[in-house]
């Protein structure tokens, strides 16, 4: 499962094209997410590049080219982390407009959500929303049962299998920060813990063998 920041983030740059012509790109987003009926790039997309960015990352999606559809997806928090889905209001709190993105953190004053996705200025790209706008953060799970790592992994890892092991922590709620590939104290600290739920088990901090039939067993019984 690719990290679903990386994936928005090697996109930041694209952006619709003025005049009668139409990125090509945007067009994609739309056609591999499952809107083909988009055929410009002046169509409202925020939510069609968030449906995009997660079904390439394997996540939930909301299937649906509305912003505020992504309140029904995943599960609310109050402490987002970077990788987070934010929605915001337009117009009247009570309308249907909104607009969707991923969170990336807080102005120092708390007045600003640095967000990142579609349509902003026209363009995949970070910008900065009032935080009065907020309707709600999102945490998705993913859309299947994951692959698991392959064993070890432990403190200094680094690359893809960490990050499928960091994303499966989230999703049995335990907090990792972000997916970033690291395995750092963070990561560990959080194994640790799931570790510590099983009953004779050694809570090292060390993905292994044993860990990881602990976890498929646990995420047999989300399922």
């Amino acid at each position: 499962m690719k990290n679903l920041l990386s994936v928005a983030i090697n996109e930041i740059g694209v952006k619709e094209i003025a005049g009668s012509r139409h990125s090509k790109r945007i067009l994609e987003y739309a056609k591999e997410s499952g809107f083909p009926w988009v055929n410009d790039d002046e169509t409202p997309w925020c939510s069609i590049f968030m449906n995009w960015v997660t079904k390439k990352a394997g996540l939930k999606n909301s299937n649906s080219a509305a912003a505020r559809s992504w309140l029904n997806v995943g599960e609310s928090v109050n402490n987002p982390e970077p990788g987070d889905v934010v929605v915001y209001y337009r117009g009247d709190f009570n309308s249907w407009q909104g607009h969707v993105g991923i969170f990336m953190g807080f102005s120092a004053d708390g007045s600003r959500i640095y967000t990142l996705g579609g349509n902003q200025l026209d363009a995949v790209s970070i910008s900065a929303y009032a935080a009065d706008k907020l309707l709600g953060f999102r945490r998705l799970n993913p859309s299947r049962k994951p692959i698991l790592p392959k064993p070890i992994l432990k403190r200094g890892s680094k690359g893809e299998e960490v990050v499928k092991l960091q994303n499966i922590l989230k999703s049995l709620d335990y907090a990792v920060g972000t997916s970033d590939g690291d395995f750092g104290p963070k990561t560990q600290n959080a194994l640790i813990l799931l570790q510590s739920t099983e009953f004779g088990r050694e809570a090292n901090g060390v993905y292994d063998e044993g860990t990881k039939i602990y976890i498929n067993s646990l995420l047999e019984n989300r399922s």
